[in-house]
């Protein structure tokens, strides 16, 4: 038969199942009567024909049976009875279904909404041609960390090394945007970049051009190129291209316009790019030798990481007289080279994995738990099974209506389980710390949608694999002689064992919630080094050509922080270059007379703050020696540094340092400049984060530094709420000019968001421990509740005996607790082993902590002994006389 035939027949017998039997009752009438007419004509009479006729041929229901078992139509038929079957059974049982499908639902959707977060940072190649190519270089600092490179770096680099088909370099750039008659200037979000930048990428602009060489050197043109939907909200449905732009008091023709679909995961709020346009051939006196640019770049084809990694290491390690470098950037120890993806994933990869963790132990209790339902269900339904097959049913094909129940229960599940996803994924991007890459990337998309569908079909078959087998063993003969009650008793030991691991992946759930919270408790109990209460924040920049001239933006900040001081409600305000725990980081190499030539283990890069007088006592940074800035520290007056304690003690030991000389930055190696002066030591101060220790520090009075940057940072303490005098403080500095004000923040919510990767994981872990705890306390009751009712005879017996209800109370109580016993004590195992994955998102607690451990288990233990306690107070409540009257 042809395969058009065979499908269009097999459509045809689903379609019109009664036309088929007929056909099927027509053929077998048909083969009956040539049969007689053939015994006919072998001499047999006409009665006797036919009855051989149809002994032949046998039982004609058995014979159409048999030929619907032929054909490919024959297996959706009996799939989509076995389908019809166990929707049902469902439906006749609610309490079962809802408690399996939420359960079900409540599992599948934290892994689809987990697997959404995790896809696009760690899995998903990024959205550039080749992306496996595209790789993130940098220097290398204290314990291997990476560091930004300088443009002096990057000129040898691409001169020298031929791994590289594109490099490029990038600098955050925050230009003001006036005209088009706003009241104010707009505060963008931009780059400056190299003129390979976007060709490193692999994107091309979706109108215009790119960037040009001849573009990108100083003093050359200005140009610029805008993101979409900054060209949509300048221009409507025109493009700006050809337009210009005025960024920072200078116009700007734009040349380009990136895709709407253009992720740049360098920077991705930027809005607009211009050339760096920095000298090739600078002084080591400037900021092209200043370590704060990002460094990309395109492996060749056939060109590997390692071997890019050791041409660049050779390029370190032989210097050439036409590439000169100085101390803070020889290149000896080569670079830092990663992938782009593995580049933007580093900070937050712990973070991510530690959830995938429990996202998966997670899954696994929901299954476990619908496993145990099934088995207590296919117990009280013994009975049934045994007369089914009893009566013919093949063994095959009850396994396989077991299966198709839980594969039914898992879809079911999935469909909550994708809304409830969708719910999910947007709490994530809503609790996601401000760092997470890619951000913009996490949604439910196609990848989920198919990952949903494996994970649902996977269950389906897991939670239905035990109770198949079970029916696949089960003797018909015993279950029809005794009544299921009084025998499914026999075969919880099953659910026994799933309770126990249900309750140890719970315990290593709770010990992971547990320690980060201990975690984060002890991290906010760490100095930050100044007092947060009752300080405002906010960024002001001094943008224009007005401000071009060092003199113009000191006087700017001079006159702007007078004015905010005037605000009733302030007590203290000044200016800083970069603030603490706001994601600010700007170090300088330094050097002291008394040290004149430090290895650079000795004299690694230090912080550099360049503030207003006030600063120290606005923030509450304790004074150790010497004194503050003050008036006297102006332009005009010998140059004055501070430094912080752990600095002044590492390289002085018990020495004063109060007097001693010391350079920084670009004064480093100049005999243009006299020496700066120590004039006092300040404590200590978290700059990066509260976890990360102690690192150098050095402060500057404003005025006093070769410039003064365009883009402060204003700290304000106040008497009252910091947050109600914000409109106040910006009005105040609009007084003086209005520039652009952003980063409006209190220190307290700075702190806070310092950490938010760790109290991102915590939050997660607390939700999904929760959770865990809730479906083992459940998991416990149900066995204990379905133990109870098989066991009603026994317990009517021994009621009977003289067993009081103190008795039966601490019989039942007794088997819930020692399957908790046994499941805290394999947790313990198994949260020892799986406190790995968190061991990094610690700090100050061992992953061994015997408090943590301790509490988690009296947590359980008290949950497991309410839901212990339920079922043994029904069971003490059983009457013995009607019990046995029943029986």
């Amino acid at each position: 038969m042809s395969l058009w035939r065979q499908l269009t027949r097999g459509i045809r017998n689903l379609v019109h199942r009664d036309a088929a039997d007929r056909d099927v009752a027509d053929e077998v009438q048909h083969y009956v009567d040539e049969a007689t007419t053939a015994g006919i004509a072998r001499g047999l009479s006409p009665g006797a024909a036919r009855r051989a006729a149809q002994l032949e041929v046998g039982n004609v229901t058995a014979v159409r049976e048999a030929v619907r078992t032929y054909g490919w139509e024959n297996l959706v038929g009996t799939t989509l009875a076995d389908i019809r079957y166990a929707t049902r059974r469902l439906t006749n049982s609610p309490g079962f279904t809802v408690v399996a499908v939420v359960t079900l639902a409540l599992g599948i959707g934290a892994s689809a909404a987990i697997f959404s977060t995790v896809n696009p940072i760690l899995f998903a190649a990024l959205p550039y041609p080749q992306a496996d190519r595209v790789v993130m270089m940098s220097d290398i600092g204290a314990a291997n960390s990476p560091v930004d490179v300088t443009f002096g770096t990057y000129v040898e680099v691409a001169a020298r090394a031929h791994s590289f088909s594109e490099l490029a370099v990038a600098n955050a750039w925050q230009p003001a945007l006036t005209g088009s008659g706003e009241a104010e200037p707009e505060r963008l979000q931009g780059q400056q970049v190299s003129a390979e930048y976007f060709r490193t990428l692999g994107i091309r602009p979706a109108v215009g051009r790119d960037f040009q060489a001849a573009e990108d050197v100083p003093g050359g043109p200005r140009v610029a190129i805008v993101s979409e939907r900054l060209a949509r909200r300048r221009a409507g449905d025109s493009h700006l291209v050809g337009q210009s732009v005025v960024l920072d008091g200078d116009p700007y023709t734009v040349i380009g316009v990136m895709p709407a679909s253009f992720e740049n995961v360098l920077a991705p709020t930027a809005d607009v790019w211009a050339p760096l346009q920095y000298n090739r051939t600078a002084s080591f006196q400037t900021r092209e030798w200043g370590h704060h640019l990002r460094m990309v770049g395109r492996l060749k084809s056939g060109v590997t990481l390692d071997q890019a990694r050791r041409e660049v290491a050779a390029v370190g390690r032989s210097q050439l007289a036409e590439f000169a470098r100085p101390p803070w950037a020889n290149l000896a120890g080569g670079m830092l080279i990663t992938s782009l993806q593995a580049a933007m994933a580093r900070d937050v990869k712990p973070v991510l994995l530690a959830i995938v963790g429990g996202v998966l132990l997670l899954l696994a209790i929901a299954s476990v738990n619908v496993i145990n339902l099934l088995l207590a269900r296919g117990a009280l339904r013994r009975g049934e099974i045994a007369v089914r097959t009893a009566l013919g049913a093949g063994r095959s094909r009850l396994v396989r209506q077991v299966l198709t129940e839980s594969v039914v229960l898992a879809f079911l599940g999935g469909a909550i389980g994708v809304l409830l996803a969708q719910a999910g994924v947007r709490a994530l991007v809503l609790l996601a710390p401000a760092g997470l890459p890619r951000l913009g990337a996490i949604r439910l998309d196609g990848a989920v949608v198919i990952f949903a569908l494996v994970l649902v079909t996977a269950i389906g078959m897991l939670v239905g694999l035990i109770p198949s087998l079970q029916v696949a063993r089960g003797d018909p003969a015993a279950g029809l002689q005794h009544g299921s009650r009084r025998t499914a008793g026999r075969h919880h030991a099953t659910r026994g064992v799933l309770v126990v691991t249900e309750i140890a992946l719970a315990l290593v759930l709770l010990t992971g919630a547990g320690l980060l919270w201990r975690s984060i408790h002890r991290l906010f109990g760490v100095a930050p080094g100044f007092d947060a209460s009752n300080v405002l924040s906010m960024q002001v920049d001094a943008s224009g050509h007005r401000y071009g001239p060092d003199s113009a933006r000191y006087q700017f900040f001079q006159q702007a922080g007078d004015a905010v001081r005037r605000v009733p409600g302030v007590t203290a305000a000044a200016f800083t270059s970069q603030l603490p725990l706001s994601g600010d980081f700007e170090t300088y190499g330094v050097q002291f007379e008394a040290h004149p030539d430090p290895t650079p283990d000795d004299a690694p890069a230090a912080f550099r703050y360049v503030v207003t007088p006030g600063y120290f006592q606005a923030m509450r940074i304790p004074l150790r020696r010497g004194r503050f800035f003050d008036a006297r520290d102006d332009r005009n007056a010998p140059e004055a540094v501070i430094i912080n304690e752990s600095y002044a003690r590492r390289v002085f030991g018990d020495r004063d340092p109060i007097g001693q000389r010391v350079r920084a930055g670009p004064e480093i190696g100049s005999t243009a400049r006299p020496w700066d002066v120590i004039v006092g030591v300040v404590g200590d101060v978290k700059q990066a984060s509260l976890a990360v220790g102690q690192q150098d520090a050095f402060y500057v009075p404003i005025g006093q530094w070769w410039w003064v940057d365009n883009v402060q940072s204003l700290v304000v303490r106040t008497s009252v709420d910091a947050k109600s005098l914000a409109p106040a403080v910006r009005n105040a500095i609009w007084s003086v000019d209005r520039q652009p004000i952003t980063r409006v923040a209190t220190m307290d919510d700075l702190l806070a968001r310092s950490e938010a990767p760790r109290h991102f994981a915590l939050v997660v872990f607390e939700a999904f421990a929760l959770a865990a705890l809730m479906l083992a306390a459940v998991g416990i009751y149900g066995i204990l509740s379905g133990s109870v009712t098989e066991r009603t005879r026994e317990i009517g017996v021994r009621s009977a005996l003289g067993a009081s209800r103190g008795n039966i109370l601490a019989l039942v109580v007794r088997q819930g607790m020692m399957l908790t016993g046994m499941g805290v004590a394999i947790g313990l195992a198994g949260a020892v082993a799986a406190s790995r994955a968190v061991a990094t998102l610690l700090f100050g607690v061992s992953r061994f902590d015997p408090l943590t451990y301790g509490a988690v288990v009296a947590v359980l233990v008290g949950v497991s002994g309410v839901a212990c306690w339920l079922p043994a107070w029904r069971a003490a409540k059983v009457d013995p006389v009607i019990t046995l009257r029943a029986e």
